[in-house]
Order: structure tokens, then C-alpha cells, then sequence
């Protein structure tokens, strides 16, 4: 694995008193938006800063944008400074749902322009089963140094609702639909209004780059993964909501495939189109 990409758990612990490492814990749960931030108030990895889902990786919710809209610049500015976060630091993220939201965080980062970022292999698990120390919030409460990161997004790296729906018939990449098969196929769909997904589309879920105890597949499994779409096909990457595409895009970067895309809105967006259906251009 890149050491830049990804990191072990020995490896983090001894970079842990590094003043230039910054560590993102982005634990997170749908069904329970802030049982991640009180996990993280009871027990993390020694100085990680807390990284939500639904106030810091996402704007707010509207018609269109899907379920978790990409931040703005100046919110995601304003988080990643007060995290403490610099031009130069080295940022560290990890969750305990094998790499999701951590994969978002890492994404994100890239997209707005900070290049050195990892993911931690296995996450919180892998940490507390290595018997690693661990912290709460009542032994830490001193506040970061405020960052100087300057954003600077990169709107080449995503497509749009517009863009996809005018190519259907012809589309310039192929797109990646990252849910389980089960939602992929339209027999389950337990959170958007639609059944199914966008025309064009293979299946290749997220969950399938990672093993049970969340760590990351070698580059090997990765490549044989994704070796059934050509090497010079542009993949245009989503999901339900922009979040776990983000965990194919890691892995696509993994094994050197950096021209990917991601549909931020994904499937909920592609499906508010179609309740409302007045935005819809031909």
C-alpha cells in the first residue's frame, strides 16, 4: 500500500506526537446521526479532532444535492482550519464502518486541494485491538492551533445531474453505482423514494474493498476488482448519497485510476429529479 494513502496503526502511533499530523476521527452512523461524536466523546484515538458527517463533511440539505451535499468552501475552510489543519500537515482519517465516512473526509480533502491525506487501515477497531492508548473528552480539552489551509476545490472531478442525463444515450464514461447489489438491482430500497438505478450503470459495491475487520484489500485484490472495466474507461462513481462512492474512489486511486468522477448527489439526487421534474433538461 502507498504510505501515503494508507497508514497502520503501529505507524500512526508512532507519528502521534508529530505537531504536522492531524487525526480525524469520522465515526458516524445514518440511523443515528450523533452516536459518532458521543463514541468519539467517550473514547478515540489520542488527539484526534472529530469530523461529522451532517455538520462538517455536508452542507445543509435541500430539493436537490442528494442527502449530504458537498460542503461549501468556506464551511469546509472553516472546519478543516479549526481542526487545526495546515497547508503542510499530514492528516490522518479513520471511522469504525470500514472506511465509509473516513473515505468521504479523505476525498474531500483531496478535492479541495490537500494532497496528504491517509486513511487509517482498519480504523478504531484495528487501533483498539492493537492496545493502543486511547482518550476521552474530559482528559482533552484544549483546543487546536487554528489551521492556514486555503481550499481550492477542483469541479473537474465531479459530474453533475445535468451532465449525466443529457449523455444517457451516449455517455463519455461509465458509470459506477457503489450500493449493495440488493439496491443496485431495485429489490431493497429502505431510504429514497426510487427503486433502482441510473441507466448505464455496473454495480460494484463499496464494501467489497475492504475485508470483515475493515481493512483495506492489497492492490492486487483491488486491480483484479476492478479489472472487468477497461483500464482506459472513465468511471463516473455513485451511490446513495456522494458517501461511499467515495470508498471506490479510494480504491480506484489506490491502484493508480486518479481520473475518476463522483455524482455527489448520487442515486437521491438522480431521484429528486424525478419527483420534481421541472429541472430535468433534454
Amino acid at each position: 500500500m502507498s504510505q501515503e494513502s494508507v497508514i497502520d496503526v503501529r505507524q500512526l502511533a508512532e507519528l502521534s506526537a508529530d505537531a504536522k499530523v492531524v487525526i480525524l476521527d469520522c465515526r458516524y452512523d445514518l440511523a443515528d446521526p450523533d452516536a459518532g461524536a458521543r463514541a468519539f466523546a467517550a473514547s478515540h484515538i489520542p488527539g484526534a479532532r472529530y469530523a461529522s458527517l451532517h455538520r462538517d463533511l455536508s452542507a445543509p440539505l435541500g430539493r436537490y444535492g442528494g442527502r449530504h451535499p458537498l460542503p461549501e468552501l468556506q464551511q469546509f475552510q472553516q472546519f478543516v482550519r479549526a481542526a487545526g489543519i495546515d497547508a503542510d500537515s499530514r492528516v490522518i482519517v479513520y471511522d469504525d464502518q470500514r472506511i465509509a465516512f473516513a473515505a468521504r473526509a479523505w476525498w474531500l480533502l483531496r478535492y479541495f486541494g490537500h494532497e496528504r491525506v491517509a486513511i487509517l487501515d482498519g480504523g478504531f477497531g484495528a487501533w483498539q485491538r492493537a492496545g493502543l492508548p486511547l482518550a476521552s473528552d474530559a482528559e482533552e480539552s484544549t483546543p487546536p492551533v487554528p489551521g492556514n489551509f486555503h481550499c481550492r476545490p477542483r469541479p473537474q472531478c465531479l459530474l453533475e445531474h445535468a451532465d449525466i442525463y443529457r449523455q444517457l444515450d451516449n455517455p463519455p464514461w461509465q458509470l459506477v453505482d457503489a450500493r449493495d447489489t440488493a439496491r443496485f438491482a431495485g429489490t431493497c430500497e429502505p431510504m429514497d423514494p426510487i427503486a433502482g438505478h441510473i441507466p448505464t450503470a455496473v454495480n460494484k459495491p463499496w464494501n467489497q474493498i475492504t475485508r470483515d475487520d475493515g481493512t483495506i484489500k492489497t492492490i492486487g485484490e483491488l486491480r483484479a476488482h476492478w479489472g472487468d472495466l477497461p483500464a482506459d474507461d472513465q468511471l463516473a462513481n455513485y451511490c446513495g448519497s456522494g458517501v461511499t462512492a467515495c470508498v471506490n474512489l479510494f480504491s480506484l486511486h489506490l491502484i493508480g485510476r486518479d481520473d475518476a468522477l463522483l455524482y455527489p448527489g448520487s442515486w437521491s439526487d438522480w431521484c429528486a429529479h424525478i419527483v420534481y421534474p421541472e429541472t430535468q433538461a433534454g
